[in-house]
């Protein structure tokens, strides 16, 4: 249960080309990425199995559109997952999230 975890973040990992989620030290699940000028393309997000359900996937998500509006990047959520997220989260809509079809 979510309870149990005594620390959730989210850190970026440029060499690895990630946002990853860290739950109690552990890295737990993962939304990959590659930069192009001015835009930040959300290719696959996963949670590790043993940390399904418990909502951590929209943690993740949340916390790499900070890091993203953090740094003025625009996302452009190729990834299900991602785009499910931003539909569902409005008050996100501020990092200006670019369709994909624009990036051909």
């Amino acid at each position: 249960m979510m309870s149990h975890a005594k620390s959730v973040s989210v850190r970026d990992n440029p060499r690895g080309l990630r946002y990853e989620l860290v739950v109690d030290g552990a890295v737990a699940g993962e939304i990959r990425y590659r930069l192009e000028p001015g835009v930040i393309i959300l290719d696959h997000t996963e949670v590790a199995p043993g940390f399904e359900g418990r909502g951590l996937g929209g943690r993740l998500v949340a916390g790499a559109l900070e890091d993203i509006r953090a740094r003025g990047l625009r996302p452009v959520p190729i990834c299900s997952f991602v785009a499910w997220y931003l539909r569902r989260h409005p008050e996100d809509s501020d990092v200006g999230v670019q369709d994909s079809a624009s990036l051909e």
